[in-house]
């Protein structure tokens, strides 16, 4: 059975395993302090091109957010996020959990706008009854989202407006930010973001790490006393060298994005594929994840031979499916993929 249903169940790439190998006798201060982490911050703020932002390292991505935004907000705000985000239908209530609600609004291929978030700030400010009701305070957005779609500079920077005009921070869930940014549809840097965005994390559990995410904090405000919150959240590790050396070689050169690229290189042959043979897609996605609208019966066919991650039912008779490759998805399992999907 070959997978295609997530991008992080293998283990790391061999360079991040050797490295961990090396230096597994080390001892080295605690906690993230050690010399390993501080070098791996250096590299991502060269990869930034920012000198003054904060780098945290954090161990999963559910854990970052709901540390990242319980951090962010008080006790009666909450965050405006698309109502297919992470936090609002994968994260088993996590932010909830923080006494902090999560003020859902519809998305359009996993995509939230500009006047989306305006529209529900005035809504908010002109109800003469605005205290009786969670005050909106952040922004959540996903790069890529959940449905494999990225946001345009453009369309960036007109949330960031809208953001500045109505007193709200915005944070970049960045779980699968290597396959966004690799993709070929993509015009935003890692520059760019940081620019935008207030707080946001590098994912290195989907992009090639064991595990752990990069928090970026840039908006001086929120980096006063970050790490008391970590350690509250119970995202201090220990051990944080193995954190440092997972993304101090991910960032040292061009790993991070070189693998990356191969990951959103294969998807797409498979959805080019596809596209072939006459499929239509749920979304229009350029990134790892691809979501083909097939016939039950065909998929049952493919079901044989590979695993894929069911959607929902389109009619009576098909289903969109999730194909997603990874860092480690290898090429003769993707030509074997297209030759099946060829002879359906």
């Amino acid at each position: 059975m070959i997978r295609f249903e997530c991008d992080y169940a293998e283990g790391a790439h061999p360079l991040i395993m050797q490295r961990l190998i090396d230096t597994n006798e080390d001892q080295t201060p605690g906690y993230g302090v050690d010399s390993y982490c501080e070098k791996a911050r250096e590299y991502i703020k060269e990869r930034c091109e920012h000198d003054d932002i904060d780098v945290h390292f954090l161990v999963g991505g559910t854990q970052t957010n709901l540390t990242v935004i319980s951090s962010m907000l008080r006790p009666y705000q909450g965050v405006i996020a698309a109502d297919s985000g992470h936090i609002s239908g994968h994260e088993t209530g996590a932010i909830e959990a923080t006494g902090h609600k999560v003020l859902t609004i519809p998305s359009t291929d996993g995509k939230i706008s500009a006047k989306q978030i305006t529209k529900v700030c005035i809504d908010h400010r002109e109800d003469v009854s605005r205290e009786h009701f969670v005050q909106p305070a952040m922004v959540y957005i996903s790069f890529p989202t959940e449905t494999g779609t990225i946001y345009s500079k453009e369309e960036l920077n007109a949330i960031r407006e809208a953001c500045e005009e109505h007193g709200l921070s915005l944070f970049l869930d960045g779980a699968r930010l290597g396959y966004g940014l690799t993709s070929p549809q993509n015009d935003v840097t890692l520059k760019d973001i940081t620019d935008y965005c207030d707080v946001f994390y590098i994912g290195g559990t989907k992009v090639g790490a064991l595990f752990g995410e990069a928090v970026v904090i840039k908006n001086k405000y929120l980096k006063n006393d970050f790490r008391y919150s970590i350690k509250q959240k119970g995202g201090l590790l220990a051990k944080g060298r193995l954190l440092g050396i997972q993304f101090g070689t991910l960032f040292e050169e061009n790993l991070y994005f070189d693998i990356s690229k191969h990951a959103v290189d294969l998807a797409l042959k498979i959805r080019k594929a596809f596209e072939d043979k006459g499929y239509e897609f749920m979304y229009d996605s350029t990134t790892n994840q691809q979501f083909p609208i097939i016939p039950d019966e065909q998929l049952e066919v493919l079901a044989k031979s590979y695993s894929f991650t069911f959607w929902c039912k389109v009619g009576e008779n098909k289903s969109v499916v999730r194909f997603c490759t990874s860092w480690a998805t290898k090429k003769e399992n993707v030509e074997k993929l297209i030759q099946d999907i060829k002879a359906l």
